[in-house]
């Protein structure tokens, strides 16, 4: 079958950084979907891969965790789905992305796409759908239908994640929801997704917020700069807060939260397929849920760019997109 990969750690602008490849089809465990695959899309977790994480010697590894596709064949313990049905997830990053023809998925993190939506537009949400539910509603610890009277701040609310996680917010809760952004276009995107204000984040968070009349806040997602940002966010936390972080910060110095009696947690999607977890069928439920919101009109795809077929060449162009740090929503790749 055709992928899509790499076989060494490399810059972008190395001629084998990323690689056309054919590889053996695969075949189902025993909870296992094989997937068609129509559309996939592109995450920073594939650009730091590719260029950071070399595969093990004389092995080339397939990136991408965002797929739409069809049932082909199931595993002996399938019980929710069957040949022919129409897919979206995000995957096991354990596992070999989804960049190929055919991919393996386990059903419990799999759900029925939205109908609403085309291969491409179903594409762009899996991943990020579920960072930001996880994020939203199992570290912040927000109720569905609750959060009247406090204030959630979006650090990077244009990016896949934020993208999301402000719809999220906006359709499941009654939070304000303050995003931050830094151009006029990535401005005036996370308004039309629902933030209620934009600030922006060149300047010290807490004073921007308090200059827009917007701090303090109760909740942040961290989802960019966090490293950068941590010294104003505490500052702009109102105390007994809590900050929930998705990006790869340095050394945060988090005493400064025992004062206001701050939490911190972590988000990281791939945690319960990594460990398997008692709850690992959460995930695939969470998007079903989005796939009835996508239906009913309450969600929206943040598809922004489509970059033509899935190949190394178009692949290439869209991880230059997400490397340039001027990418808004999410870029998607369709057909081999």
């Amino acid at each position: 079958m055709k992928a899509v990969g790499h076989r060494h750690a490399l810059p972008l602008s190395a001629p084998e950084a990323l690689l056309d490849l054919e590889l053996p089809e695969p075949v189902p465990g025993p909870h296992d979907l094989l997937v068609r695959v129509r559309a996939v899309s592109v995450n920073p977790v594939d650009t730091k891969l590719r260029g950071g994480s070399a595969p093990p010697p004389e092995q080339a590894r397939v990136l991408g965790w965002d797929a739409v596709g069809v049932v082909e064949a199931t595993g002996p313990e399938v019980r929710r789905f069957r040949p022919g049905d129409r897919v979206f997830y995000a995957g096991a990053i354990q596992r070999p992305g989804c960049h190929s023809e055919q991919h393996l998925v386990d059903e419990r993190i799999a759900a029925h796409a939205p109908v609403s939506l085309s291969d491409a537009d179903a594409a762009a949400l899996p991943l990020t759908a579920i960072t930001a539910w996880e994020l939203l509603f199992d570290r912040l610890r927000v109720s569905p239908g609750g959060g009247a009277g406090q204030r959630l701040l979006v650090v990077g609310g244009a990016g896949g994640v934020g993208s999301m996680l402000i719809q999220l917010a906006r359709a499941m809760t009654e939070l304000e929801v303050v995003a931050t952004a830094s151009r006029p276009e990535s401005r005036d995107w996370c308004l039309a997704l629902g933030a209620h204000a934009v600030v922006d984040h060149r300047e010290p968070l807490d004073q921007a917020l308090a200059q827009a009349g917007l701090a303090p806040v109760d909740l942040v997602a961290a989802l960019t700069g966090t490293e950068r940002h941590f010294p104003a966010l505490v500052e702009a936390l109102r105390p007994q807060g809590a900050l929930a972080c998705i990006d790869d910060p340095g050394a945060l110095d988090i005493r400064a939260m025992k004062r206001k009696s701050l939490s911190f947690h972590w988000e990281l999607m791939f945690t319960r397929p990594l460990f398997d977890t008692p709850d690992l069928a959460r995930q695939g439920a969470l998007l079903s849920e989005v796939a009835a919101l996508t239906d009913a009109g309450r969600l929206r795809s943040t598809r922004q760019r489509h970059f033509g077929r899935i190949g190394a060449a178009q692949v290439r162009e869209a991880h230059a997109w997400l490397e340039s740090g001027r990418a808004i929503g999410k870029g998607v790749l369709e057909g081999f």
